[in-house]
């Protein structure tokens, strides 16, 4: 039996987050909740549309991928290892490489992408 979706429906989840999730945040610890992105935050900035891009998916599906962000102000010092795109009440979580940062000084967020696969028969 054969599993298909169209990339319109794929491209449904990045809709969502190009049109919503205008703020990036780097968090010490993974935010639970909404609240929790501003109790954890350690720098923040913000994004629009033009940060976003869609493409083919590197194996299959389709993919949305955020603009690197440079010499983002740091507000909180904190062991930053997750990074949260967000619109203030949805929000997707992306790990990142553990690293100690200072109030005061600035961090470079990298690219996220986020992939929705096609699907595969059971």
């Amino acid at each position: 039996m054969a599993v298909f979706m169209s990339d319109t429906l794929l491209d449904a989840i990045a809709d969502v987050m190009i049109a919503g999730f205008n703020q990036v945040t780097v968090c010490a610890g993974q935010p639970a909740n909404i609240v929790a992105i501003g109790t954890n935050a350690l720098a923040q900035t913000a994004l629009v549309g033009g940060d976003y891009t869609k493409a083919n998916g590197d194996v299959s599906g389709r993919k949305v991928t955020t603009a690197a962000k440079a010499a983002v102000n740091i507000a909180t010092s904190g062991t930053a290892d997750h990074i949260v795109l967000d619109d203030g009440v949805k929000f997707a979580v992306f790990t990142c490489t553990s690293k100690v940062i200072t109030a005061g000084d600035k961090v470079d967020i990298p690219a996220l992408t986020f992939t929705a696969p096609d699907p595969v028969a059971a």
